[in-house]
């Protein structure tokens, strides 16, 4: 089985890269699935039934997310409707929405996809390395093939989750820093890994945003308005390829795929 896996959707470009590029990508690699974080698909900050919808209608499966799930109070009532929609797993029991969920696409084996939030530099959430273990155990009744979205800040943290990991799950791919790392690799155990999966947007940018008022914010330590940018927009994640009958990767591969602002998408 094939997954396609997308960094960090910020605004419009980022949804536009979406609509014009998955397709095509699915073709190219043969994708059987697709999942993307999509926490700043909206405005660049958070997510709305709307921009979820455009997502999905772009061809995404599921789409995860992290700590800016709540910054669009819309999205709230959403998630508990919306099985394809994650939040991270590490919150408190009783908060709205779910943060793993299997899926039964047609003709293909069942998979579980997991979203996670790291604690280094990131807002308080329970301890994701004591969350995912059970958790894991229950999913891996019903689904050899577990994906976890590993969305932190700090490179220590991802990686040492995916060696807990290791042999238990199909991959960890790590999102929120919006800087794709080269260090994608298949652990002893079978579980593959890329510490961050990088962003789809703009990348003529600071992290997706206009470079100007973002130098101005470390000049001067005064507010400014971080619009989103408009140009150089690419598409990154990673495709990795799933033994189904053991659930172990046999390949992972790095993407960034540019779009062609040329042709009016």
């Amino acid at each position: 089985m094939r997954i396609l896996f997308i960094g960090d959707i910020v605004g419009e470009p980022g949804r536009r890269a979406i609509t014009n590029l998955v397709p095509k990508l699915r073709e190219r690699h043969a994708v059987d699935a697709v999942i993307a974080n999509g926490e700043n698909s909206a405005g660049g900050a958070g997510i709305t039934p709307k921009t979820a919808a455009e997502i999905f209608s772009g061809g995404v499966d599921v789409i995860t997310t992290g700590d800016h799930i709540w910054d669009q109070k819309e999205i709230i009532p959403f998630l508990d409707g919306e099985p394809r929609l994650l939040r991270p797993l590490n919150y408190p029991p009783g908060t709205i929405g779910r943060g793993s969920q299997i899926f039964h696409l047609q003709d293909r084996p069942p998979f579980a996809v997991v979203n996670l939030q790291g604690r280094v530099f990131m807002p308080p959430v329970e301890n994701p390395f004591l969350a995912i273990q059970p958790e894991v155990m229950r999913l891996r009744d019903q689904a050899k093939i577990i994906i976890v979205d590993m969305h932190a800040e700090a490179t220590s943290e991802k990686i040492a989750l995916a060696r807990l990991l290791d042999g238990r799950v199909s991959a960890v791919f790590g999102t929120h820093t919006h800087v794709q790392t080269s260090d994608e690799q298949i652990f002893p155990g079978g579980t593959a890994f890329l510490c961050d999966a990088g962003f789809t947007g703009p990348h003529e940018s600071v992290l997706g945003r206009q470079i100007g008022p973002v130098v101005q914010k470390f000049l001067t330590s005064m507010p400014q308005k971080f619009g989103v940018a408009q140009e150089r927009v690419l598409l990154q994640g990673v495709v990795v390829e799933i033994d189904a009958s053991s659930g172990r990767a046999v390949k992972v591969e790095r993407i960034s795929e540019p779009l062609d602002m040329t042709k009016g998408c």
